[in-house]
């Protein structure tokens, strides 16, 4: 669709402050997506996805990856940013804080990981799982808007929807973790076997198990709601600085071109 290139993935909640123009139900191989709005954010034509649907119905080990990143494609998506949330392993980084991963370490287990499931087979390179245009773009916004940005962090992706035990905290930290969620993964990969830009925007809600007394949902949604307006400020100043033009290379790693 004319215009519809840029793309947000958002968590829960913040399709309250979003006013949608037009809403769309896209049928894919798997299953139909998730709703998909087109909205209007400085004066921008915008497709946004909330991940776990727009009633938050979805875990994070059920959502549907494929068809959400197989819906923004078809919707015309070329470049697309993500938020999620995350707790922080590296003991600097703190709870409020945002940072923007340049690597991530995937530990989920059983989902659909890729749209080669048969011939030909394809291995992309995921040497810079981000586009490093769109992080650039993000960390400017970030340290604009809201002063502190960590502009360098490994992204640990796990199962859920538990959270997770302080062992397992510690085995990430020594793997080089820095952050640790459960929606990372395999979003990122897709969005690369499609030939799209794809970088991500965390915010930090809580401490890992085992770096405070104990980690709770509540805490999770409640530095997410306090954060939720300079989140959406940071996305709409990258939106207004983004290019369609693309000199990263996400489109055109090999196996970057699966069609929809």
């Amino acid at each position: 669709m004319v215009g519809l290139w840029r793309a947000l993935i958002l968590g829960s909640g913040f399709e309250e402050a979003l006013e949608p123009l037009e809403v769309y139900r896209v049928d894919t191989p798997f299953g139909s997506a998730t709703t998909v709005y087109r909205v209007s954010l400085e004066k921008l034509d915008v497709l946004v996805l909330p991940r776990h649907g727009p009633r938050h119905e979805s875990p994070p080990h059920k959502v549907d990856y494929r068809a959400n990143l197989w819906s923004l494609k078809k919707l015309g998506a070329e470049r697309i940013l993500a938020v999620n949330t995350v707790g922080a392993i590296n003991p600097i980084m703190k709870p409020g804080d945002l940072a923007v991963p340049h690597d991530l370490i995937d530990f989920t287990k059983s989902r659909a990981y890729t749209f080669y499931d048969s011939a030909p087979v394809v291995h992309i390179d995921f040497t810079e799982p981000y586009c490093r245009e769109l992080r650039m773009l993000l960390v400017e916004s970030a340290r604009k808007l809201a002063g502190k940005v960590w502009d360098r962090a490994v992204y640990v992706c796990t199962e859920g929807p538990r959270f997770e035990t302080p062992a397992e905290v510690r085995m990430f930290r020594i793997l080089g973790g820095d952050l640790v969620g459960m929606t990372g993964c395999p979003e990122a990969s897709l969005a690369r076997e499609l030939g799209l830009c794809y970088a991500s925007l965390c915010l930090i809600s809580n401490m890992a198990a085992g770096l405070q007394s104990r980690v709770t949902s509540e805490e999770v949604a409640k530095i997410a709601s306090k954060k939720r307006k300079v989140i959406l400020e940071v996305l709409k100043d990258a939106l207004k600085r983004m290019s369609r033009d693309r000199n990263c290379g996400c489109g055109i790693h090999k196996g970057a071109e699966f069609k929809v």
